[in-house]
């Protein structure tokens, strides 16, 4: 037997999967400080079995998994396996090869393996049994190893021998024999103690059993009584079935007799409740048709209801349409009487323009005498006609007034010329002939302001009467429609109040 190969993965320098192959024969492993010579040697041993983090040189078992550099993370296990030529078969197994393998993860959780079934550590510690191989065993000898042995006491030094002599297997045995063998003995002396106990209960368990005797014996005859009282019951039993049977027979008679009377009368009864259903069927027809001409009724009499306060309703509407009308009659007269008032203003005004314009004529004899002497006057009266007849060109929806404007401005500027041609020949009298043209100017002046003012009122009260006239032609027609829907009202609530009294 030796060993074939070493499998390592994430065993403390070792983070990447890697395999030792030996040879038969002696191999060395070396190398410089640090690159893991020792680890291999760590490696076998944990794998064998290895329990002590110290002994595997670290703290606690976790550091024997790879912890990561700066350039490479941690792992998460660390996985080891041997496999050894089993040729020779110095294992007690029947393969030519064994494959040891141990498991340990950072969680803690750890699995050993042979041959790649799951096993316990007593099976690995078994497996090498009087090998040399083992966590104890001669095969691995570590650094200071020697020096231990030599130094160890007698008794260390002898499990050394023990394992090479082959002994160790038998000398675990019989640990293992004599420790359950002392169980066996602790059994024992218990067994003793429960037998002790037991025979001090044997006096009153011997009376208690005279007494059970002595209760099954008197059980039996109380059987034996019951069953001939059970008997002597039966007989006097099967007379009284016996006699029941005859009045059973009889009142069986009876019973077929009723049966046909109850058909009968059964029969009788089932026309009657039959009759007795079209009755109440036809009463609940009655009833309901009862309670639907009442429910109709009910409704019908809240539609006259509606209706009359609907009644009520359009008769006040029609009386404050009206009373409306009335006030509108009243203001549209009024209107009129306003408006016949400015006609009559109006006309006065005519009549004063007609003044100015007779006076316009008699000046005009006087106008032609001393047209040659305002000959330089015309550019500036022209320039002044000109924008006189600009104005009445605005003024176009009141031609007729514009026309009478027009001529009272053609005499004031003829009374103009008149007053400039005499300012020539005096200038004595300059100042009150200027004061008359200025005169005759402003009464133009507000008489045109005057007739702009009654003609704007009058557009306005003419524009108000027709603004009546259309409420009226509105109100009005919604007489007419309520008037209408009244009539329909009326004539649906008399067809209602027929079908009621009906």
């Amino acid at each position: 037997m030796y060993l074939k190969s070493i499998e390592v993965q994430g065993f403390k320098s070792f983070a990447n999967k890697i395999v030792f192959e030996f040879n038969n024969g002696i191999t060395g492993i070396v190398g410089p400080n640090g690159s893991g010579k020792s680890n291999v040697a760590d490696a076998v041993r944990w794998v064998l079995g290895e329990q002590s983090a110290k002994q595997l040189r670290g703290t606690k078992m976790e550091d024997i998994i790879f912890a990561g550099t700066q350039m490479r993370k941690p792992v998460g296990f660390a996985y080891v396996a041997i496999t050894l030529d089993n040729s020779d078969h110095a294992l007690p197994v029947d393969y030519d090869e064994v494959v040891v393998a141990r498991r340990v993860f950072r969680s803690g959780e750890s699995e050993y393996m042979i041959n790649g079934n799951t096993c316990r550590l007593k099976d690995v510690s078994e497996l090498f049994y009087d090998t040399g191989i083992g966590k104890e065993g001669y095969s691995i000898i570590g650094q200071g190893q020697i020096d231990k042995i030599l130094s160890g006491k007698p008794e260390e030094r002898r499990e050394l021998f023990d394992e090479a002599a082959g002994i160790v297997k038998f000398k675990r045995r019989k640990a293992a024999a004599v420790k359950k063998l002392e169980n066996e003995r602790a059994n024992l002396v218990r067994v003793n103690d429960i037998l002790s106990e037991l025979e001090k209960q044997v006096g009153p368990l011997g009376k208690q059993s005279e007494k059970a005797r002595q209760y099954l014996l008197l059980k039996e005859n109380l059987k034996t009584n019951d069953i001939n009282a059970f008997l002597l019951e039966m007989e006097s039993t099967r007379a009284t079935l016996t006699d029941i049977d005859n009045k059973l027979t009889i009142a069986a008679d009876d019973l077929d007799k009723s049966n046909r009377e109850y058909e009968s009368t059964k029969a009788e009864y089932e026309a009657a409740e039959q009759r007795l259903s079209e009755l109440q069927t036809e009463i609940e027809n009655e009833m309901s048709l009862k309670s639907e001409t009442d429910v109709e009724k009910g409704r019908l009499n809240g539609q006259m209801n509606v209706m009359s306060e609907q009644i009520k309703t359009i008769r006040s509407n029609e009386s404050h349409y009206n009373d409306r009308i009335g006030v509108i009659h009243q203001e549209c007269a009024r209107l009129e009487t306003q408006k016949s008032g400015f006609l009559r203003d109006r006309e006065e005004l005519a009549k004063e323009l007609d003044a100015i314009k007779l006076k316009q004529d008699n000046s005009e004899n006087e106008h032609k005498v001393i047209i040659d002497e305002i000959t330089r006057l015309t550019a500036e009266i022209e320039a002044a006609q000109n924008e006189m007849y600009d104005i009445l060109n605005e003024k176009s929806n009141i031609k007729t007034e514009n026309q009478r404007y027009e001529t009272m401005l053609e005499q004031i500027n003829i009374r103009r010329a008149e007053l400039n041609s005499r300012v020539i020949q005096g200038k004595s009298d300059e100042s009150a002939q200027i004061g008359v043209i200025n005169g005759y100017a402003h009464e133009a002046s507000l008489i045109q302001d005057k007739v702009n003012s009654l003609t704007g009122q009058i557009k306005e009260y003419e524009a108000g009467i027709a603004s009546c006239r259309e409420k009226i032609a509105e109100l009005t027609s919604e007489i007419d429609k309520t008037q209408q829907q009244y009539h329909r009202e009326r004539s649906r609530l008399e067809s209602l109040r027929n079908i009621a009294e009906r």
